[in-house]
């Protein structure tokens, strides 16, 4: 039983009044949100999908959902429908409202925050990119250079209070233009989700049926509202917030002011710092308990949260509750007289440090440190890690870089960039094979002939053959087979392999991206666009993207900006380059947001800019990210007039007592280094699932080094015919029949395959129609028989282990039968003992959301001819499943995830990653 501190206790005992958290850095929050929700799902008149958590990421999520579902095991035994309570972005759950209750949304895609990038660049002219003026000298903005800051200026503008009357005309032309083609080509980006779902929620209900079931779903369903990371919440998310409580559901934020970090994405401290005053009523509870850092750690970040002024920040006094101990030397402030001195001795340090022993929870036996405790926080990684990245090359030591900015640098890739490269005719056989040999990539007995022979075939644009043919993730595909690069042929040590293959896979999600937007140009334009943004755009583009792809990554040591480092610890932590002017970083000339959108059209425009007391706060969670060792650094840049003096945070640190500025030898006794081994909460999808149960090792390429396959040019298809099952059965459920004849308009609704050119795309049109007709011919009569559509369930397998996802139908037959149904397309056929595994999963899903059992599992295909299976649930295998599904989690935890013993034909004959695992049988 966990023993709670008095303020934990109130906290989650206060259960139906509006409720403020404050946080400090390691107190504990996670563990008290997760008791608190508990506690409120113990109510007798409370069920699960009442509940909405909104963490900041998918991770805190998997995090703060695995702790919920322990703790309810425990305490509460079965609770039936957890999987109906909402824990996730806000982002997440607004697509989820959408996709689920506004039919016209099904079909709309995500852009991430690269691929929109991406987007607008594309369509500079239509985006509205290039007619956006600005009062700088350019007049407009321009594509490429200024598209980052207009996304920014589109996202300002829906997100935070804007007067537009202040607005130049243009600019307002600039921003319908884009939201126009958002619209044209059924594409949310991440401020669109939450803005159009707002719409919904706040809109008259009286405009169509859409605004009353998703207002009748927030009157009906929604009690309590959990908010944490509460201080990066902006005005477009405030407002959802109050959207989702205006019926009278409880409130709870959680959060810390002063680890405020996003305010240039617009947030804004004010906010969490009059929540009380705002919202009424409000009882506040301060959690200011440390159990992460070490005293020295603890009074060194209090003291620079303490540099904030007192009318800016809540008040609290963070104190040291952990058993981590504070040894002389634990601190240092060390002054070099240039980076690259700097640089060499924190890699000394790294070296030093391994194998020091060191004690993850107060009664745990001590490990060695390895190379993944130790973490080097930059406030620019991309201006100042080079020094760094270079001494841990030259050394060998292993590192991974937090997003992908950096990646383009590393030898490895250069080479791979050199591929296409070469396909433009830029550089000859000669130097492409000059930067695989220098990159130490060819593997022994290679065949270099055979591979540069792939890229020739590859470059051939007079073929005269479909663009789809000429795909980029296909020719990097084909050229590392046929170069036979497998994690085993990477030559150095069995890290280094690992290492190659998170890299190469990185570039594989690279060039995902980049297809998303491109795909059906013209193919020449295509590969030579792709090149040169490879070189010109790509690495701004990634700058301050994060880049884990998966829910491992090697032990390495991380190098990460500190806005990248939030929420996340390390026993060591280095904070290099402590100069002025780059941290607390200074205002940048260029082109900005005040250029484009007038300061007195914002509220607060400052916090845009960034002050030093935003600075302040990204260098208290900086601090805070240690366990108990910190060393801040600082060296001159000879040649940069603007970084040559001593930043006021490192003169701030190196005063305090608790910090020594001479060097101080590491303790001499040494364990074996061992890497923290701590349980990853992974939360898997259905298709995820799939692919652990069909080859654990083709799931590592994809999920954990993150490798994508091709993208097929129907790709859309088989989702549009989901969607109009999805809508046709959901109108059942509110007793609203749909008929055969609504077969074309469901299909034009809901078909979006934006890959596929024209031609195909009538000849999916006309085949969607007809497998929907047939659905009505054979179906028809059992629509009105639905119990679910589209219903989400989850399976909690074992501590830190989650499957969650969606069955496509549950209906009641004439027998009084319930069967779980999946619709099958041959987009997404799959070996029959892979579905049958699939489907007793979801029979598990069904039993945990309403606690009694299905009795068939059905598998419907929607093609023609397509083979439909019936068959009872088969209990042992029900047990089985559950032990497959616990035993798949441990092989990833602990990364044992082995190729199959031989080939298998359906498993990889079908794999489009086949290659980077063994050869194919000779023909």
């Amino acid at each position: 039983m966990t023993t709670y501190t008095t303020a934990q206790a109130e906290a989650i005992g206060c259960l139906d009044e509006p409720l403020q958290i404050i946080a400090c850095a390691g107190s504990g929050k996670t563990q008290v949100i997760s008791q608190r929700i508990a506690a409120i799902l113990a109510k007798p008149d409370v069920e699960p999908r009442n509940i909405i958590a909104f963490t900041f990421t998918e991770k805190a999520a998997a995090e703060l959902k695995d702790r919920i579902l322990s703790i309810v095991e425990r305490e509460l035994g079965d609770v039936t429908g957890l999987a109906e309570m909402y824990v996730g972005t806000m982002h997440g759950y607004c697509l989820d409202l959408l996709q689920r209750l506004v039919p016209e949304k099904f079909k709309f895609s995500v852009l991430t925050d690269i691929t929109a990038q991406l987007f607008v660049d594309r369509y500079s002219a239509k985006s509205g990119l290039t007619s956006c003026p600005t009062t700088a000298k350019q007049g407009v903005l321009r594509r490429y250079l200024n598209s980052k800051l207009y996304l920014q200026v589109l996202s300002v503008l829906r997100e935070d209070k804007i007067d537009l009357d202040s607005v130049p005309a243009g600019v307002l032309e600039s921003f319908e233009k884009y939201l126009t083609l958002l619209r044209e080509n059924s594409r949310f980006d991440f401020t669109e989700i939450i803005r159009t779902a707002v719409g919904y929620l706040d809109g008259d209900p009286n405009e169509d049926d859409d605004f009353v079931r998703v207002q009748d779903h927030i009157r009906n369903d929604v009690r309590y509202v959990v908010v944490d990371e509460y201080q990066d919440v902006n005005p477009l998310q405030e407002r959802l917030i109050r959207a989702l409580v205006r019926y009278g559901a409880n409130l709870c934020v959680v959060g810390d002011d002063d680890q405020t970090i996003y305010q240039w994405r617009g947030s804004q401290v004010s906010n969490i710092v009059t929540f009380a005053r705002r919202y009424g009523l409000v009882r506040q509870v301060t959690l200011d308990d440390n159990f992460r850092s070490s005293k020295g750690v603890v009074e060194l970040g209090r003291s620079v949260a303490e540099r904030i002024p007192a009318g800016e920040r809540l008040k609290k006094a963070m104190v040291a509750a952990g058993h981590q101990t504070w040894e002389r030397g634990d601190l240092l402030a060390l002054t070099f007289g240039d980076p690259e001195q700097e640089a060499a001795w924190i890699v000394d340090r790294i070296e030093q440090l391994r194998g020091v022993p060191f004690r993850d929870r107060p009664r745990s036996e001590p490990r060695g440190l390895s190379w993944s405790d130790c973490a080097v926080l930059f406030r620019s990684v991309a201006s100042d890690s080079e020094p760094v990245v270079a001494e841990l090359r030259r050394r060998g030591i292993p590192f991974l870089v937090k997003g992908l900015n950096r990646l383009f640098e590393s030898p490895e890739i250069q080479a791979v960039v050199g591929i296409f490269r070469f396909v433009v005719s830029e550089i000859d056989a000669g130097l492409l094979k000059a930067l695989w040999d220098g990159a130490a990539l060819i593997p022994a007995g290679a065949d270099w002939a055979k591979a540069l022979n792939v890229l020739e075939t590859g470059r051939d644009f007079a073929a005269h053959k479909r663009h789809s043919v000429y795909n980029i993730q296909r020719l990097y595909l084909d050229f590392l087979e046929a170069l036979g690069m497998r994690e085993d042929t990477v030559r150095g040590d069995s890290s280094r392999g690992e290492l190659v293959f998170y890299q190469l896979g990185k570039f594989s999600q690279v060039i995902s991206d980049y297809e998303q937007i491109y795909f059906t140009t013209e193919p020449k334009a295509k590969y030579e666009g792709f090149a040169k943004w490879l070189e010109h755009q790509a690495p701004g583009y990634y700058a301050d993207a994060d880049g884990d792809v998966g829910y491992a990554t090697p032990d390495a040591v991380t190098i990460a900006t500190v806005h990248q480092s939030k929420g996340l610890q390390w026993p060591a932590v280095f904070l290099p380059a402590l100069r002025r002017n780059r941290f607390p970083s200074r205002v940048m000339g260029g082109v900005t947001l005040r250029h484009v959108i007038p300061d007195d059209a914002i509220d607060d425009p400052a916090r845009y800019r960034g002050t030093v007391e935003d600075e302040t706060r990204l260098l208290y969670v900086a601090v805070t990210r240690s366990q108990k060792y910190l060393y801040a650094t600082f060296a001159p840049v000879a040649d940069n007039q603007q970084q040559r003096a001593r930043s006021e945070f490192f003169d701030h640190i190196a005063a305090q007592q608790w910090v020594s500025t001479t060097p101080a030898p590491i303790r001499a006794d040494r364990l074996t280094p061992h890497p923290a081994q701590d349980t990853p909460h992974v939360t898997l999808s259905f298709s995820e699932l799939k692919y652990l149960f069909e080859c654990s090792y083709q799931f590592k390429l994809r999920f954990l080094y993150g490798f994508n396959a091709p993208i097929h040019e129907a790709l859309g298809y088989g989702k549009g015919l989901h969607d109009a099952l999805s809508e046709i059965h959901k109108r059942a459920l509110e007793g609203d029949i749909v008929t055969k004849a609504s077969a074309a308009a469901l299909i034009d609704r809901h078909l979006n395959a934006p890959f596929a050119y024209a031609a195909l795309r009538e000849q999916l049109r006309n085949a969607g129609i007809k497998a929907i007709e047939r659905y009505f011919d054979t179906h028809g009569k059992e629509i009105a028989n639905t119990e679910f559509s589209e219903q989400r369930i989850q399976v909690h397998v074992a501590p830190g282990i989650t499957v969650d996802g969606r069955i496509d139908l549950i209906r009641r037959l004439d027998t009084g039968e319930v069967a779980i149904v999946d619709f099958k397309s041959s987009e997404r056929a799959q070996a029959e003992e892979v579905t049958r595994d699939q489907l007793h999963v979801y029979a598990v899903g069904y039993q945990e959301l309403t606690g009694k059992s299905a009795d068939l599992i059905e598998v419907l295909n929607l093609d023609e001819k397509g083979k439909t299976t019936r068959e009872s649930v088969n209990n042992p295998l029900l047990i089985a499943v559950r032990d497959k599904i616990r035993d798949a989690g441990e092989a990833l935890r602990t990364n044992k995830l082995p190729r199959l013993p031989t080939w298998d034909g359906h498993a990889c004959g079908s794999c489009d990653l086949v290659a980077l695992c063994r050869e194919r049988p000779a023909r």
